[in-house]
């Protein structure tokens, strides 16, 4: 059964997902990385973070960066995991930053674990 991206249900069956998979591994470059993600889409903003390469609802208070982007885009960036849909966002303006740019660089370079690429997968294949 699929569910709508970043509707309350697809949270849930997120949060569901991570607390069965219990400690997930992070690369180093992640693990200590916190970035808030303003989502804009036809049902208004949604308030996400970045938490050790984890996807969170709701925005953090520790977070220096912030990203603001369209829902299409966040999904093909965060949940099928394309890269090149990223930088693409950023040089024709879909992306804004806001804060330490600087934070971002550690998404370019790292490599995410086999445990994140299986718990991704399943919220993949839970993700309309």
């Amino acid at each position: 059964m699929s569910v709508e991206f970043l509707s309350d249900e697809w949270f849930a069956k997120v949060k569901e997902i991570r607390d069965a998979a219990g400690d997930v591994s992070a690369p180093a470059a992640l693990a200590d990385l916190v970035i808030n993600i303003t989502v804009s889409g036809d049902g208004g903003e949604k308030a996400l973070s970045l938490v050790g390469g984890m996807l969170e609802e709701g925005h953090r208070d520790e977070a220096p960066t912030t990203l603001i982007l369209p829902a299409d885009l966040a999904k093909r960036i965060f949940i099928e995991g394309d890269q090149s849909a990223g930088m693409q966002g950023f040089m024709s303006g879909q992306i804004r930053i806001e804060g330490d740019m600087s934070k971002l660089m550690a998404l370019q370079s790292a490599q995410p674990t086999d445990d994140q690429k299986q718990l991704m997968k399943q919220i993949q294949d839970i993700t309309a």
